[in-house]
């Protein structure tokens, strides 16, 4: 680099209580430090934000370590290598990883905390590997095909269906011949998830009734479920399950900011009538497969079969009030955070 390309980070500065306010972030700057041998920078041009970013925040043993108090604010991204001093990524490479809540990532090219992966935006947009090709559409193929284990003429009822990890789930159930039936908040979304989507029907939480809507959608009751809110809409799924159901724990976006205890479902003891099986799950679990889900999933884009529908916010400086949107059930479709233009 002739010239110090300048940074910009937003860090964790106190563990959030309830929703995360203006002052549990702290927004930094500085210039970018020389790279040494091996290393590259990423300059970031979109960023995921996901429910799971709440969790990172919170101090206690999880599947991942918690953000430290002052460290830049884990997020996966997109990016493209500004400066390299590394046989691995060259100059113009477009990578996708754990870039962080910033403009610039600086480091060795091989850093196992980042795990970046050279991307091809022939087979999709940049947005698309941060929503169907990224994250949310591995969790959604493992945790339905891996845990859920659908067959065709099952019924799947996925929540938080017009999200990122929604959308996919119920595309593939439905590609798999089941029938799918959405849980979502607000026609648009329902709208959405049925006719741009192809689910059989949506049940909208916040306008109707969900265990009515079960009844109504779920005739022969539900066999795989897919959770991705927890809360009344888990329990009330719970007492509309058939024998040998599967339930998929994904995420329970309605609990994340509690100020006191989890609300765990009081229906389980459905779970023994049923001799059904709970079983929570972990994107990060299948690391080692990821191109597989990647493969069916660019081949199912490519031929038509799948949507990908991402909503996208612009401008760094907005991520603080961007990230509520996710519990406020305001982003209609995988949310994004624009950077930078590519």
């Amino acid at each position: 680099m002739t010239a110090p390309l300048h940074n910009e980070q937003f860090r964790l500065a106190a563990r959030p209580v309830g929703l995360p306010k203006p002052g549990d972030w702290q927004l930094t700057s500085a210039p970018l430090r020389e790279i040494a041998d091996g290393e590259i920078v990423v300059k970031t041009l979109y960023l995921s934000l996901d429910p799971a970013m709440r969790g990172w925040m919170n101090e206690g043993k999880s599947y991942i370590r918690p953000v430290a108090i002052g460290e830049v604010m884990r997020a996966g991204g997109v990016g493209v290598v500004v400066a390299s001093r590394s046989p691995r990524f060259a100059v113009g490479a477009q990578l996708a990883g754990g870039i962080g809540v910033q403009r610039y990532w600086v480091g060795a090219a091989d850093d196992k905390s980042a795990a970046f992966v050279q991307i091809d935006t022939r087979m999709a947009p940049l947005t698309t590997w941060l929503n169907t090709l990224g994250m949310p559409g591995m969790t959604a193929y493992f945790g339905l095909l891996d845990v859920g284990q659908p067959k065709a003429g099952e019924t799947v009822v996925v929540s938080g269906a017009a999200g990122a990890v929604g959308q996919t789930v119920g595309q593939v159930a439905r590609l798999l011949g089941c029938r799918v039936v959405g849980i979502a908040g607000g026609k648009d979304k329902c709208d959405f998830v049925v006719n741009e989507l192809g689910f059989d029907a949506c049940i909208d939480y916040k306008n109707g009734n969900v265990r009515d809507g079960l009844k109504q959608h779920c005739p022969n009751g539900v066999d795989v479920y897919f959770d991705n809110v927890g809360g009344d809409i888990l329990d009330t799924v719970l007492t509309r399950i058939n024998m040998k159901a599967r339930i998929v724990i994904c995420g329970a976006i309605s609990q994340y900011n509690n100020t006191s205890a989890v609300k765990g479902p009081a229906n389980y003891l459905s779970l023994l009538v049923n001799r059904a099986r709970m079983e929570g799950m972990v994107v990060f679990d299948y690391a080692a497969r990821y191109q597989e889900a990647v493969a069916a999933l660019a081949n199912w884009l490519q031929a038509g079969s799948m949507k990908s529908r991402e909503d996208v916010v612009d401008g760094l400086e907005r991520f603080p009030d961007a990230l509520l949107m996710l519990f406020e059930g305001k982003n209609f479709g995988k949310l994004v955070l624009k950077v930078a233009d590519a």
